[in-house]
């Protein structure tokens, strides 16, 4: 590994080590998702055509339905048999007129969550290696209690109870990354460390009676889903190079996530897109440690909706199918925030040869773009 790999998040050189000895190096070894039995794509469709009142707009968000690229999305609660009825789930908690508060929504994330976790990491076939996990590092942005997610992991998926556990908070799409880069941390400071990582969402328990057509379109794409990962020094799978987040001027209201009485408050503006395209222009070489974007065999890039992986194609210059493992994702389960280029790097995991050279993706908050380079071993 050259020296320009071994760079901080801001681009800054590493320190060399004074042992004379290279630096660990710390690799995805396996990952595993999983996603709630109910799809609710369609149901959400109708749903949402009965909010727009406005004929025009109600005609342009039919003509993007057709045009989002999503066939699938899952949700922790079914829903109802006629969503154009007077509940748009199964169980009437979500009541035309009368959604619930802030406080029933995060029952239901306590309820569901720790069970869409715990799938997560069955599909990782531990075993007896469970008692070998060293860390725990949970991302998620759409829920929160204590005791939390971390501990209630702990005792379902038998790890040791001395476990060291850190929980990443409403960061939104890009945090999965962020969890990356703090197993890496973790395995080089501590070679025998095992990083047990789980990215999870329940996205559609943030659902609102929107009659914005913008707002409705942010609905329109976010789903539910979770993504367990081991990251150790193990050199088997992808090996994590190099972290480089890209804020953005000038575009830290463009995505926004907001505690509100009424659950998160989620906007999303139609001028990400392009910000994505133009911050990918002037921050590619940095991204890319000075390479080409032709020199990268493999990319994993969030799917935060059609237009957004459009953006990335057009700003970066790639071919049409170079997204492909990306717009898969998008097509079978949608956008489910942190876990969701985890199972884009799953896919590429299984695929990708030896020696493929690698580049993810995610885009969040802040403007921001949280990119690793890596390395099929």
């Amino acid at each position: 590994m050259t020296a320009a790999f071994l760079q901080s998040v801001s681009g800054t050189p590493a320190v060399p080590s004074t042992s004379g000895k290279h630096p660990t190096v710390a690799h995805i070894n396996r990952i595993a998702t999983a996603v709630p039995s109910y799809d609710c794509h369609q149901a959400f469709v109708r749903f949402a055509r009965t909010l727009l009142k406005d004929p025009r707009a109600l005609a342009v968000f039919d003509r993007l339905v057709d045009k989002a690229q999503i066939s699938h999305r899952y949700a922790i609660c079914p829903t109802a048999d006629d969503p154009e009825g007077p509940s748009v789930d199964a169980a009437g908690i979500y009541r035309r007129g009368h959604f619930p508060g802030t406080a029933e929504r995060m029952r239901l994330y306590e309820k569901y969550a720790p069970d869409l976790a715990e799938r997560a990491v069955a599909g990782l076939d531990l075993g007896t290696e469970a008692r070998r996990i060293t860390h725990v590092v949970v991302t998620s942005c759409t829920g929160l209690y204590a005791p939390g997610l971390d501990l209630d992991l702990v005792q379902r998926c038998n790890l040791d109870p001395s476990v060291e556990r850190t929980m990443v908070g409403f960061m939104g799409c890009y945090a999965a990354m962020n969890a990356l880069k703090l197993a890496r941390h973790i395995v080089r400071s501590e070679p025998a460390s095992r990083v047990l990582v789980l990215n999870l969402e329940v996205c559609t328990i943030h659902l609102q009676e929107a009659t914005s057509l913008e707002q409705m379109l942010s609905f329109l794409v976010f789903a539910d889903g979770s993504a367990a990962s081991i990251v150790s020094a193990d050199p088997v799978g992808l090996e994590l190079d190099r972290f480089h987040a890209a804020v953005l001027p000038d575009t830290a209201n463009l995505i926004t996530w907001k505690i509100r009485d009424l659950g998160f408050d989620m906007f999303l503006s139609g001028r990400v897109p392009p910000a994505i395209r133009e911050g990918l222009q002037a921050h590619a070489s940095a991204i890319l440690d000075g390479a080409s974007p032709g020199a990268i065999d493999r990319w994993a890039v969030h799917p935060g909706g059609r237009s957004v992986l459009d953006a990335v194609e057009k700003g970066l210059g790639l071919e049409r199918d170079a997204l492909a493992a990306s717009r898969d994702i998008l097509d079978r389960f949608g956008n489910m925030s942190s876990a969701t280029v985890m199972f884009v790097l799953q896919a590429i995991l299984d695929a990708a040869r030896p020696g493929e050279r690698g580049c993810a993706m995610s885009f969040g908050p802040g403007l921001t773009a949280e990119t690793l380079l890596f390395n099929k071993v």
